[in-house]
């Protein structure tokens, strides 16, 4: 009895050592037309990025959809849009696309994943938008899946019930009481902040 207690009791611990740590990360869903969840990027424990996406399905009470081909299973739907033939979902961690599936980009503590509809029918996904608070000024920026960072052309921010200019450099707003976020033509929405 002992023996085959401790033979369990090793067996268990190699799975759980072969399993990857979950890490405490930063998601957020942006749909084709709304923020699906999470626009001031809540907290959850994930391992990887698809894990992150079924933590924010939890806590947001949104469906999500996995298809198996070939190449493996991908995410073909998130809320109420399925994926196309030249658009769909995609993620990003830490303004980056990985160039493996959700499912083996393994997380850190403080990492950020981004899963939005992209269309790819001009050949390109959209660019991403970040929005960086200092001294109560806010700075826009884009970025490609590369994550090089450059000018979000267009962009302007939202707050209060106001539409404002944004700037690669900071926009400073002065008093206000909402939360603050940067929409630009062609781009994913930006994250929120106060």
């Amino acid at each position: 009895m002992l023996r085959r207690s401790l033979v369990l009791v090793a067996a268990l611990g190699l799975v759980l050592a072969a399993a990857a740590p979950a890490a405490l990360v930063h998601v957020r869903i942006e749909g084709r037309t709304t923020t699906i969840f999470g626009a001031a990027e809540p907290r959850a424990l994930a391992a990887n990025a698809l894990e992150a996406l079924d933590a924010a399905s939890r806590g947001g009470e949104f469906h999500y959809a996995l298809t198996t081909s070939s190449y493996g299973s991908y995410v073909s739907q998130i809320g109420k849009y399925p994926g196309t033939g030249t658009a769909g979902w995609v993620f990003k961690v830490n303004r980056v696309s990985p160039p493996v599936g959700a499912d083996q980009v393994e997380l850190r503590d403080g990492d950020v994943v981004l899963w939005y509809w992209a269309d790819f029918s001009a050949g390109s996904g959209p660019k991403t938008l970040g929005l960086f608070e200092k001294g109560g000024c806010y700075r826009v920026a884009a970025f490609d899946d590369a994550g090089k960072e450059s000018p979000a052309a267009g962009a302007v921010l939202h707050v209060d019930g106001r539409t404002l200019p944004a700037s690669f450099t900071g926009s400073c707003l002065g008093p206000h009481r909402g939360l603050v976020r940067a929409t630009a033509p062609g781009a994913v929405r930006s994250n929120v902040l106060r």
